[in-house]
């Protein structure tokens, strides 16, 4: 790990309730692994007390936060963050993007970085794997995550890959900087269709080559606090949109991305 350092990526929305739980986790895990690291907050226009509370970590963690005087959205909030991390970082450093409403334990962090170790350029956390699960999903909620799971597997396959929706993923900066540098500020370009840049990033990921890995994990959904930001309409709306963009014959996703490769 040496002259490596870690960057941590959290998109904040009103969680004022879940920083103080989730951030001194964090503080504790990478002390523990002994190595240099930065966390990013992007603070989204939030209504609550989530900026002093940032304000009040940052004299404890190193902590940097990007505000928007708006709330634009998780897509927004995400290429803000990964254009942020792509500026600072070096090729060998490592990102870990994780949700900020404590539902992603950082102490599963280790082991993705040991996974990003082992050659892999896109690590996920996966409920899907022996050892994972989640505790605190209703069955509606996990019915609904299994069937996105399963289309997204039908149209976008990735070998290796059983998880797909779960934000919670290690990154190595070179595939990030490459892929930033290839897609400009399309590398999320659906930015308002609710989540549907977490699965975006993994499709301009794979155009990109990126070879992907996962590791077991538990989604702590019990451990909630703040309100669910994800409305499943404007979601499904988005991966409607991106199965187009990827697989359309004249001038998708594919094709661009061929093109660029073969200049």
């Amino acid at each position: 790990m040496e002259d490596r350092k870690i960057v941590i990526l959290l998109p904040a929305f009103n969680e004022e309730a879940s920083l103080p739980a989730l951030l001194p986790k964090i503080g504790s895990v990478m002390e523990q692994e002994g190595v240099e690291y930065k966390i990013i907050v992007c603070d989204d226009g939030s209504k609550d007390n989530t900026a002093m509370a940032l304000l009040e970590y940052q004299k404890k963690l190193p902590l940097e936060v990007i505000t928007h005087k708006i709330n634009r959205g998780l897509g927004e909030t995400s290429r803000d963050l990964f254009e942020r991390a792509a500026e600072i970082c070096n090729p060998q450093d490592i990102l870990i993007r994780l949700d900020c409403d404590d539902t992603h334990e950082p102490e599963f962090i280790p082991r993705m970085i040991a996974k990003i170790e082992e050659g892999f350029d896109v690590v996920i956390a996966s409920r899907f794997l022996p050892g994972g699960g989640q505790i605190g999903v209703t069955s509606y909620r996990a019915f609904i995550s299994r069937c996105a799971n399963l289309f997204m597997k039908a149209f976008f396959p990735i070998e290796g890959l059983r998880e797909y929706s779960c934000g919670f993923r290690a990154y190595k900066a070179s595939i990030i900087i490459d892929s930033i540098q290839r897609f400009g500020n399309n590398f999320i370009q659906l930015k308002g269709l609710g989540f549907t840049c977490t699965l975006e990033k993994l499709v301009k990921l794979k155009l990109m080559g990126a070879k992907f890995g996962e590791v077991p994990f538990v989604l702590r959904y019990d451990q909630k606090q703040s309100d669910s930001k994800m409305i499943n309409s404007l979601t499904t709306l988005g991966y409607i949109v991106m199965t187009v963009m990827y697989h359309w014959p004249w001038g998708g996703w594919r094709r661009l991305c061929s093109s660029a490769k073969s200049k």
